[in-house]
């Protein structure tokens, strides 16, 4: 660390929302050249902070100064001439801009009053090579890959020479090859002088990365440690309690098959699925970002089409591409993206929990409101989502909070197959626990859960059954008790089979297994699973 020179005071800082508490009376400080860590459980207050900081959100009291001096941030433009850059987790890129377009927006170099596109070109050209991005600035955003898009997101906060830079939870959608490069980034930018405010859930990257740790708990800072600090204790920082067992699942005895899949087919994409969950399992599906194991998960529910092949639930065959027919057999879907494909942000807890049974709860034309929400009272009593009531909207909501709500609507149906795709993506310590128990609770009670991941912990520490996809075909499956990283690692990558005999249409994954749709942003980026501890 280059000194002790101080960049940001945070003093006092107190924010509040109708019925919520967001911060309350929150310190923080940014030193030139150190990366602080930001580490809290969704609903903490950190995205509250970082608005109040990015200038989205004003404070109702407290002081927030720079270098010293007291300063107020009205808005993004006020952020920027203090010479603070954030990077959102939800990127704030334009898909139909280019590269440089989007770097530069609003920013764009001018000669003779018009827009100089081969300095600007030229200069993001020069960012994208500092960021270790092999793109072109003439390529469109919507073309890239997520850890493109991360790159660009990091290369148009370093075009306006930030002083501070604020990273909310960067390496969530990144590969391990991808972290190391950025961590590459950000430790280059800490000897250059920069003070980077850094977000995580990982909390193996705090020792990696940070110098320094502040601890939110309900919207108060409870603890500033060293970045060195164990991790059982942050957790007890951050949660206000030991976790005895980071993956505490219970296995109970299997029943009868609920879902049936066979010879599952779509052309260039995944090609002969089979596999059986039963009553009281949860299957999970490893494998390579790009191996086809969402686009499975998809054509199961009756989202997207395939081209041969059957789904069964419960004995009976469901007609494909049909997400009604899916929903009346008994199967749920919690997408990978949450915010996009599972919810209606700006509807509320009560609507959104109804939307599933929202045909059943209607009566000659007319919604029984009442109803929806005495049932949406108890499914989030049930669920421990944290509101100040049923009306509240959802976009409002914590992240782990947010994918209780659409785990929610499934349990109000009944669901008898629960798919869950990357369920505990940018969700704490304490809010996945929470999730995992969910899992319990609804196997114990008879139903299925086919669990998909790029977690790998997650998946070998919360599955009965392990399925391996490898470019776009199952490779092999394991059991609990076989189920190591190593073992997963190497049928992902092709270089074990191991096949079952007593299921049909499963092949070992071959050289002439199709990859990736041509169009497919997986192509663009090649993403691996993530190995090693996750959080505590």
């Amino acid at each position: 660390m280059s000194g002790h020179h101080e960049l940001l005071r945070v003093e006092g800082v107190r924010k509040t929302f109708p019925g919520v508490v967001a911060l309350d009376s929150v310190d923080f400080d940014l030193r030139r050249g150190e990366v602080h860590v930001l580490l809290g459980e969704n609903g903490a207050g950190k995205s509250t902070l970082i608005k109040i900081l990015s200038g989205a959100h004003r404070p109702d009291a407290g002081r927030i100064l720079a270098e010293g001096r007291e300063v107020r941030i009205g808005g993004a433009q006020d952020a920027e001439r203090l010479g603070i850059a954030t990077i959102h987790q939800e990127f704030t890129l334009v898909p139909d801009l280019t590269v440089a377009e989007n770097i530069f927006l609003g920013r764009q170099p001018r000669r003779f009053g018009i827009i100089d596109r081969r300095r600007m070109e030229s200069e993001a050209a020069a960012l994208l090579d500092r960021v270790g991005v092999d793109v072109s600035p003439r390529a469109l955003v919507r073309e890239l890959g997520i850890a493109r898009l991360q790159m660009v997101e990091i290369a148009k906060a370093l075009s306006l020479d930030a002083r501070i830079l604020i990273m909310d939870e960067p390496t969530a959608v990144l590969t391990s090859e991808e972290v190391e490069k950025l961590f590459a980034i950000v430790r280059q930018l800490r000897a250059d002088g920069t003070g980077i405010v850094f977000i995580t859930h990982h909390l193996e990257e705090i020792a990696a990365l940070g110098d320094r740790v502040t601890v939110l708990r309900d919207g108060r800072s409870v603890a500033q440690v060293p970045a060195s600090t164990p991790e059982d204790e942050l957790v007890r920082l951050m949660v206000g309690r030991s976790i005895e067992r980071q993956y505490p699942r219970r296995r109970p005895d299997e029943g009868e098959v609920l879902l049936s899949v066979r010879g599952l087919t779509r052309n260039g994409v995944f090609h002969d699925i089979g596999f059986d969950v039963r009553a009281g399992e949860v299957v999970g599906i490893a494998g390579l970002v790009g191996a086809g194991r969402t686009e499975v998960a998809r054509a199961v529910f009756g989202a997207d089409p395939y081209d041969t092949g059957t789904v069964d639930v419960l004995g009976r065959t469901l007609p494909g591409h049909d997400v009604v027919a899916a929903m009346r057999a008994g199967l749920g879907l919690v997408p990978e993206d949450r915010k996009g494909q599972g919810l209606l942000l700006d509807a509320s807890v009560r609507e959104n929990l109804g939307l599933v049974t929202l045909r059943s709860a209607t009566r000659a034309g007319f919604v029984d409101l009442a109803g929806q929400r005495t049932a949406a009272a108890r499914i989030a009593g049930q669920l421990g989502v944290r509101m100040a009531g049923p009306e509240q909207r959802v976009r409002t909501l914590s992240g782990g909070n947010q994918q209780k709500v659409v785990i929610g609507k499934w349990l109000l149906a009944d669901t008898r197959v629960l798919i869950l795709d990357e369920p505990t993506r940018g969700i704490d310590v304490g809010a996945k626990v929470e999730i995992y128990e969910l899992v319990n609770e609804l196997t114990a009670a008879g139903h299925a859960v086919l669990m998909i991941s790029s977690d790998l912990p997650e998946v070998l520490g919360m599955s009965d059954r392990v399925l391996v996809m490898a470019q776009g075909r199952i490779a092999g499956e394991l059991r609990a008790e076989d189920a190591t990283q190593d073992a997963v690692m190497a049928l992902a990558v092709g270089a074990a089979s191991v096949t079952r005999p007593d299921a049909p249409g499963l092949d070992a994954a071959g050289s002439d297994a199709p990859g990736p749709a041509p169009n497919d942003p997986a192509a663009n980026d090649t993403k691996d699973m993530k190995e090693g501890p996750r959080g505590h």
